[in-house]
């Protein structure tokens, strides 16, 4: 049986053919494409047309070979505006664009910090979340909310396009800090208080549900928010597991039955979002990968070498622990000179600032391991059961050397894999809607069967410790 798994990245997406033969399940690569963002007289859009052009083109390939569902999964928070005759208002803004500065403030101001946070579920205050994107609209282009018949985040805008419904899948809906999953319902209070308009929300509905069809093949509802159907594929076999769903982001987190909304969650700015059939997801938001990614393209520009492996081989010849930076510095959100960013943090801290492009590099991989073991105590603390084993899944799984590190920061054992965790986990939410997997039990075992994960011990040697105490004096971020 052969499944699409629609999956659009930070930097590319890709149509992807996910294969379930029974015993296993496979997924290849049928296209992808660059997902690069436009910048339009100051503001940074995503090229949404363009993207749904090039899915169109994957999902023809795809339908090569019969098909027997199709699953979309996005990035989170980003939406799209519909007016009366479901046209767009204008083109989906970027998380990354600058709208939403002294946005949260304007929000805590007339909503407090505690009642948004209980109004939420648990959601964490970042400034990417849709609720300051939307407060920002209310400010900056008040016409289009006047305008808006539908709120559709970018999966579900997808989805409607591909079959003329409008509805909110849950694990997307949960990002937007606009819903309230212990009501069941849109967080109407709060949006009216910021002059938000309640009209244009759309039903909230579950991962594993049929949606319409496109080209004669059912469309499904998955864990349309990308993380949560790298989740699903996650191959545990203890409930005591920490996943990271490692790429653009490290998304770092635990599963609950229920959102944590206790005063440690609180403190840590943990997220919960909503999980695939049942549970959830309280995590942590960490830069990730964000860093190296524009480090190599700053690089790239310059006409140097910037391999992945080259770059790795020259961070492991590098001597540990010289410089550190926090990850989630603010001044490292916004693309650009990343080398010349962590010069510059490493130079207001007192540190040596990393020269050789190796140096850099591991210092910014060490860095995101001690972060790794900071949130392994956040959530401890809020999660209040331990974590016996942390899962990396995704892109980062393929970086030996992070993996490593991020064993012998935390003192647990890493399972590295599957790397197309997303793709897959799409595919499992199809599968289980199809009946052909009982439940997200099921689904793992199938994941460990035909993906086993590479396991990393965490190793003697190497001052992390002493390394751990300087990494919290230069942490900016809770």
């Amino acid at each position: 049986m052969d499944l699409a798994a629609v999956d659009l990245g930070n930097e590319s997406g890709r149509v992807m053919r996910v294969t379930y033969s029974g015993g296993s399940i496979e997924c290849a690569e049928v296209y992808r494409f660059p997902n690069n963002p436009v910048t339009v007289r100051g503001t940074l859009h995503w090229d949404l047309l363009r993207l749904w052009h090039e899915i169109e083109v994957g999902l023809r390939r795809a339908q090569e070979q019969p098909l027997a569902g199709i699953g979309v999964d996005s990035f989170g928070v980003d939406f799209g505006l519909l007016d009366v005759n479901d046209q767009l208002i204008g083109n989906p803004v970027h998380m990354r664009d600058g709208r939403t500065e002294g946005m949260m403030e304007w929000v805590l101001e007339r909503v407090p910090r505690q009642t948004l946070w209980e109004r939420s579920g648990g959601i964490g205050f970042y400034i990417i979340n849709s609720l300051y994107q939307l407060a920002a609209l209310t400010h900056q282009a008040p016409y289009q909310l006047d305008a808006a018949r539908s709120f559709l985040t970018i999966p579900n805008l997808l989805n409607f396009w591909l079959t003329g419904e409008k509805q909110s899948e849950f694990t997307h809906t949960t990002t937007t800090q606009c819903y309230n999953p212990l009501a069941g319902d849109w967080d109407k209070p709060t949006l009216e208080a910021l002059g938000i308009p309640t009209r244009m929300f759309p039903p909230v509905i579950q991962p594993g549900e049929r949606l319409g069809s496109y080209n004669h093949v059912p469309v499904f509802t998955v864990a349309s928010h990308d993380t949560g159907s790298a989740v699903l594929a996650v191959p545990t076999e203890t409930p005591h597991f920490a996943y990271i769903s490692s790429g653009t982001w490290s998304l770092f987190g635990i599963e609950t039955p229920q959102p944590l909304t206790n005063p440690a969650a609180l403190e840590a700015n943990l997220t919960s979002e909503g999980g695939a059939f049942g549970t959830f997801r309280p995590l942590k938001m960490v830069m990730g990968l964000w860093i190296l990614q524009q480090c190599r393209a700053a690089w790239a520009h310059q006409g140097w070498d910037t391999d992945y492996a080259r770059l790795i081989a020259q961070a492991e010849a590098a001597p540990p622990f010289v410089s550190l930076i926090d990850p989630d510095d603010a001044s490292f959100f916004p693309p650009g000179d990343m080398p010349g960013r962590v010069h510059d943090f490493c130079v207001r801290t007192g540190q040596p600032a990393p020269q050789e492009h190796g140096a850099v590099v591991r210092c910014v991989m060490e860095s995101l391991a001690l972060k790794y073991r900071h949130v392994v105590e956040q959530l401890i603390a809020a999660g209040e059961h331990p974590i016996d084993v942390i899962h990396i899944v995704g892109g980062g799984a393929q970086n030996a050397l992070l993996c490593q590190m991020a064993a012998d920061a935390t003192g647990r054992p890493v399972l590295a894999g599957p790397v197309e965790a997303t793709a897959l986990g799409n595919g499992l939410a199809q599968l289980i809607a199809l009946g052909e997997l009982k439940d997200v039990a099921e689904a793992r075992a199938l994941i460990r069967r035909s993906h086993p994960p590479v396991r990393y011990e965490p190793q003697a040697g190497g001052d992390w410790s002493a390394a751990y105490e300087r990494f919290r004096g230069l942490m900016t971020a809770p």
